[in-house]
């Protein structure tokens, strides 16, 4: 491993232990007797501190040098801070730096990499891979992963099984257009994706499969509304032998355990 701690994990019972950490300079602020960096990456944020007179100024001078985004690795001491910050999990210690390697110098951004940042969405969408280093996006990214975790330990609590279906598929009717595919093997031939997996599951309750899930790309080839885009993902869900009241209680019981 390239690091022993993420940026989101110190605290004050490692204060006086040698770490090693990686990720991106999100800012520095040079004071000139001391120079602070915050070290991001997706665990959180860490200070570093350089000091004159502490620090060699061999790293002090390449610290300096470097810009946001750099990717960096840093090795030092893990020191308490004189003046802490209560609004970060790692407010109350710094890392002493004693050594920094350079993974990867950067470009200065088009827009900051902020929670309030002065890209607009044109500009975010087309450097997205800056944008996904965002707080508020990232966040969204690990709410939509917990909650597709806790949909798949709710279901298969209800003794719900998880079947990927096929994505190339023949044309069925459904609400919309279909996208189509050409198929290499059989020229002027051609696959559809799927609308929804609605041919499939009602083939698994045939064979027995009596409580069915999965969370399944879809696609319709229909014009851009405020609650409709081409491609979207859903939670996909089958039962048989059961009645209204079943159904019910079941996907009420998901919505609470979701939102609990």
């Amino acid at each position: 491993m390239l690091r022993t701690h993420t940026n989101g994990e110190l605290r004050q019972e490692n204060v006086g232990q040698t770490v090693t950490l990686v990720g991106w300079v999100q800012r520095t602020r040079d004071k000139g007797g001391i120079l602070w960096i915050d070290l991001r990456d997706r665990y959180g944020i860490t200070q570093l501190a350089l000091e004159e007179g502490v620090e060699s100024e061999e790293v002090r001078a390449q610290a300096r040098d470097l810009g946001r985004e750099f990717v960096v690795s840093v090795t030092g001491k893990v020191a308490e801070r004189y003046s802490k910050n209560p609004h970060l999990p790692t407010g109350d210690i710094e890392v002493r730096v004693e050594k920094i390697e350079v993974l990867n110098p950067a470009k200065l951004p088009p827009f900051l990499i902020e929670d309030d940042t002065d890209g607009g969405d044109e500009l975010r969408m087309k450097y997205r891979y800056l944008d996904l280093r965002r707080t508020p996006v990232r966040n969204n990214l690990m709410l939509r992963h917990r909650m597709a975790q806790a949909v798949r330990r709710y279901l298969d609590g209800q003794d719900f099984i998880e079947v990927e279906t096929p994505v190339l598929i023949k044309s069925t009717p459904e609400g919309a257009r279909d996208f189509v595919v050409p198929s290499r093997m059989n020229p002027g031939e051609f696959y559809a994706l799927p609308q929804s997996p609605q041919t499939f599951k009602q083939l698994l309750m045939v064979s027995g499969f009596d409580r069915y899930f999965q969370i399944v790309k879809c696609f319709r080839d229909e014009d851009l509304r405020a609650d409709r885009q081409p491609e979207f993902t859903q939670i996909d869900c089958e039962m048989a032998f059961v009645e209204q009241e079943d159904i019910l209680n079941t996907f009420e019981g998901l919505v609470r355990y979701l939102f609990k």
